[in-house]
């Protein structure tokens, strides 16, 4: 299920983030990011519609994913009903 990021309080749009963006362990190339940096561009990907908040019923997370990927994302989540 995809959740509408206007939905959510920004501290914890920010906080679900910062979470993903140290999981993930993103690579930037040479140059040091900030995490700030790194979460600013994930949420502006987020407002463009590049990258989706989803939340899986399967696995009771939230996870960003491609916008590509959302096909994907609901085959595996129907695959267990």
């Amino acid at each position: 299920m995809i959740i509408p990021i206007n939905d959510l309080a920004e501290e914890t749009l920010l906080n679900i983030i910062e979470g993903f963006v140290l999981r993930e362990g993103t690579e930037y190339g040479e140059a040091e990011v900030s995490l700030q940096d790194k979460v600013h561009q994930v949420l502006s990907q987020l407002k463009m519609g590049e990258i989706l908040l989803v939340y899986s019923e399967l696995h009771e997370t939230v996870n960003i994913i491609p916008k590509q990927q959302l096909g994907e994302f609901e085959q595996s989540e129907k695959q267990t009903d």
